[in-house]
């Protein structure tokens, strides 16, 4: 029987190529924006998730995401390092500046200040140099993206000098910072030089990253510090969220990639399924003919839905594999896209969603089949 399902399916090779194309076309277009939407998320948080040394962020109470920074005093970082269960916090600075090359370009850029002492905070993969090159006199590190962009066509060097606020820095690293939300470079400082950088002031630091004893529940210690110090303290992961729930809820992102993705389902289920049901209305005979001989419904129905996931499994393969080759030559193209990809997750996601493009499509069509009469074969 399965035999006989197949060459009904692959008899009408118009109707099975564009019932592939129908899946292939769905599948990529939601797996391709959910994909680029989760990538827009995440380099909301980026600097979040570079700063790996730290369990614990703690900021203003007021402050409800990372780029909305109310600047704290220094002593407030001695109240945190008092709480019992820290192991080390330091000062963190996080703001913007601009930075003038030597060719006479201007550009802003994100300053991040890490601690002089252990340079918590900067992202630890580099292209060029070493974390501990930030210690030398008027150092920086600079990401890849952001140098590439300073200095288009130039190749990935050490020692370029650029002015921020009028004082030298020399770039000493070149970081695999993750892309931030806009597209200015990412320069990593020590604490000391970003205050020389944007001018000293009362109130500076921006946050302040704890480290947790070992054994020590994150969760509970950074209750404590709220208790304590009466600042915010949240743990990476909730600070992550934090943050993109900020910008899913105050921006039009998630709408228009939403609709967007409600598009891709409703066209890949309204062709798929108009297709499939005409496809099953010109196989009625020889249902019909499988029935005269005796054939039961259930074997009938298995026969198609065997039909119904050859070519969801097939137009799911294909969509999701242009989606796969889309990220990778767009990675290739510009280095702001590398954080475009396709994660397992959405995969998974976009394989329930043709799932069910195919159980709707298949209604409406299961119901003919099992209702048709075997006398339409005798029929003229």
């Amino acid at each position: 029987m399965n035999g006989v399902a197949l060459r009904m399916l692959l008899g009408d090779r118009a109707k099975y190529i564009g019932l592939i194309f129908g899946i292939a076309f769905s599948t990529m277009l939601m797996s391709n924006q959910v994909a680029i939407f989760s990538g827009l998320m995440l380099r909301t948080a980026s600097q979040i998730l570079d700063a790996r040394e730290a369990d614990i962020w703690v900021m203003d109470p007021r402050v409800e995401y990372v780029d909305e920074i109310e600047p704290m005093t220094d002593t407030q970082l001695e109240r945190v390092r008092g709480v019992y269960g820290v192991d080390w916090a330091v000062p963190f600075y996080k703001g913007l500046t601009v930075a003038h090359a030597r060719d006479g370009l201007l550009q802003q850029v994100i300053l991040l200040g890490v601690d002089d002492a252990t340079l918590a905070g900067v992202v630890p993969h580099l292209v060029l140099g070493a974390v501990e090159n930030l210690k030398q006199p008027d150092a920086m590190i600079i990401d890849r993206a952001g140098f590439q962009h300073m200095w288009p066509g130039e190749p990935l060097a050490l020692g370029k000098v650029v002015e921020l606020n009028d004082h030298r820095a020399v770039i000493v690293g070149v970081s695999e910072a993750s892309p931030p939300f806009t597209t200015f470079p990412v320069i990593y400082a020590k604490y000391s030089n970003a205050m020389n950088y944007i001018g000293r002031t009362r109130k500076q630091m921006s946050f302040v990253l704890v480290h947790a004893r070992q054994g020590e529940d994150v969760h509970l210690l950074a209750r404590r510090i709220a208790s304590e110090t009466g600042l915010k303290a949240l743990t990476w992961r909730d600070f992550t969220w934090a943050t993109i729930s900020y910008y899913l809820k105050r921006t039009g992102i998630p709408v228009n990639f939403g609709i967007t993705v409600a598009l891709g389902f409703i066209v890949g289920a309204a062709v798929v399924g108009q297709t499939f049901y005409i496809f099953v209305l010109e196989n009625l005979r020889q249902f019909g003919s499988l029935k005269a001989m005796g054939v039961a419904n259930h074997t009938i129905l298995r026969m198609v839905l065997l039909q119904a996931a050859l070519v969801a499994s097939t137009g799911y393969s294909i969509g999701i594999g242009l989606c796969a080759g889309f990220f990778e030559v767009t990675s290739r193209v510009s280095i702001n896209l590398r954080a475009f990809e396709l994660p397992w997750q959405v995969a998974v996601g976009t394989a329930v969603a043709v799932f069910v493009i195919i159980v709707i499509a298949s209604l409406a069509s299961i119901r003919r089949v099992m209702v048709v009469d075997p006398a339409i074969v005798f029929r003229g």
